[in-house]
């Protein structure tokens, strides 16, 4: 039996990861010619992971996405390396984040399972 907690930040991780893939590759191609810029949309994607048999539209729609609100160079490339690094930055804060929640919740539920020592 799973827990839902476990279930629901187990896939802020995988988002998260996913997500740091993306945005290390968006910088290691800031400097190439013609690269867009791809991300995952958190929300989309959260629910693709949490939805067991999700619709082909919703897997489309969590899937990697070019980023429309970009200023293309005259190379044709649109990564802009400040905000990669501050979409790195945030997505590194949730991750942390989900990373501390999961720790306290599970060392408390290994406390709240073991027997009671004092046999109070």
């Amino acid at each position: 039996m799973q827990v839902g907690f476990l279930n629901f930040y187990g896939a802020v991780l995988d988002v998260g990861q996913q997500r740091a893939t993306l945005v290390a590759n968006n910088i290691a191609n800031a400097d190439t010619p013609g690269f867009k810029a791809q991300d995952v949309p958190f929300d989309a994607a959260i629910s693709a992971e949490l939805t067991p048999n999700p619709s082909p539209d919703l897997a489309v729609a969590a899937g990697p996405q070019f980023r429309a609100d970009s200023t293309v160079a005259l190379d044709g490339n649109d990564v802009a390396p400040d905000n990669e690094r501050l979409e790195a930055a945030q997505n590194g804060e949730r991750m942390v984040g989900a990373t501390t929640f999961l720790h306290q919740s599970t060392a408390d539920l290994v406390m709240a399972l073991r027997p009671n020592p004092g046999g109070v």
